[in-house]
């Protein structure tokens, strides 16, 4: 009867370890979409350059991201038609976290100042190397 206890505890556990893979990947799909939503929206021109981290080491993704989520905070919608969608889909990107992905020393300020879309290009590939 232990055994079998066991057993079906192994079983549902390692179920669960399963399933929640599938989850994590269909939430950074989600936020590739959502990317994609903000990307005709936003202004291009006349705006501020901002700090874009281009392909951050392994050890970096979760300082790339504080750096892509701060950088959201200065994006300007296109024009006021798109303002409320613009607003909500900002909302949306920042509270996407990453879990247990490292830390590392170099500061936004560090990396190369892009337009708004090539910074939104930038945020999509980070999103994509955490899916692999």
């Amino acid at each position: 009867m232990e055994r079998m206890l066991i057993f079906y505890m192994l079983f549902f556990c390692s179920s669960v370890a399963l399933t929640a893979a599938p989850h994590k990947i269909a939430k950074y799909k989600q936020l590739l979409k959502t990317i994609k939503l903000l990307e005709p929206t936003v202004k291009d021109k006349d705006v501020e350059l901002l700090h874009t981290p281009e392909n951050p080491v392994d050890g970096c993704l979760l300082t790339a991201v504080t750096c892509f989520q701060k950088g959201l905070l200065k994006l300007q919608p296109e024009n006021s038609k798109v303002n409320a969608t613009f607003t909500q889909t900002v909302r949306v990107l920042k509270r996407f976290t990453l879990s247990h992905h490292g830390e590392c020393e170099p500061s936004c300020e560090s990396y190369e100042k892009k337009s708004p879309k090539e910074f939104l290009k930038s945020f999509e590939k980070l999103i994509k190397k955490v899916i692999r």
